[in-house]
């Protein structure tokens, strides 16, 4: 068994998670402790109570979250609360989570592993927060057809379409999870395509009136990657297995 404190040592220095300034009630990092040892490393996107069931039924007592368990201060510690601090205590579960550092790492972020899936070559990066771009510019070489199908050979069906411009698209944005905030400074990198998790209904009209190639491929779907990829490179550092939780979350 490996020590907690190593495993969450290195978890900070390799996805730079106290360096990339988060929304302050992100609170990235060791979440919740457990007994001290660690056997088995799990991912999951959310620090929700059917994912933490589901790590304790797969005996994973560290598990490595996107969206963690603190966001809008203090709550009461009741009903579905209760039995999430009642599932990590009982389960011997410690929590890590990871918000904002996975989307932007060059490395293993959400949005450099989602681009080289579908074979984006780097080219830069956009949208500043606090001093860290979080979002993912690339060149594309080849048709929009050919991204579109990429898009459904790792997401399947279960992405939206709005091809408002070029046939052949040049420069891609990628912005994992919610794009609302992103969509608007898109054409001002000079990219024609923009991937992302969710966006909302008006941006529909911006995306026809911008000229722009949007596609909204799932929130949840969009920010699996890294976490996995930080889970996988742990276990791997400490010689353990790892396992990815996931639930399905169509959104």
């Amino acid at each position: 068994m490996i020590q907690l404190s190593d495993i969450v040592s290195f978890c900070d220095q390799r996805a730079n998670t106290h360096q990339v300034k988060d929304f302050s009630g992100a609170l990235n990092g060791l979440q919740f402790a457990n007994d001290g040892v660690v056997s088995k490393v799990g991912a999951a996107v959310d620090a929700g109570l059917v994912p933490f069931q589901k790590a304790v039924e797969a005996k994973i007592d560290f598990l490595i979250v996107h969206h963690g368990m603190f966001w809008s201060g203090a709550r009461r510690v009741v009903d579905a609360e209760y039995e999430k601090i009642r599932t990590l205590v009982d389960g011997n579960l410690a929590v890590y989570s990871c918000h904002l550092p996975l989307d932007a790492h060059t490395e293993i972020g959400n949005n450099a592993i989602l681009a080289k899936k579908l074979g984006i070559a780097p080219a830069g990066s956009f949208l500043p927060y606090e001093g860290t771009d979080i979002g993912f510019i690339g060149h594309w070489t080849s048709s929009r057809a050919d991204l579109r199908a990429a898009l459904k050979g790792l997401f399947g069906h279960k992405f939206s379409a709005m091809e408002f411009g070029s046939r052949a698209p040049k420069k891609i944005c990628v912005l994992s999870g919610s794009g609302a905030s992103a969509i608007e400074h898109v054409k001002a990198t000079g990219a024609d395509t923009f991937i992302t998790g969710e966006l909302r209904q008006h941006h529909y009209n911006y995306a026809q009136e911008a000229g722009l190639n949007v596609y909204a491929c799932g929130h949840y779907a969009t920010e699996t990657f890294g976490i996995s990829a930080l889970a996988a490179e742990a276990a791997k550092k400490f010689n353990l297995k790892w396992e990815f939780i996931k639930t399905d979350c169509p959104l």
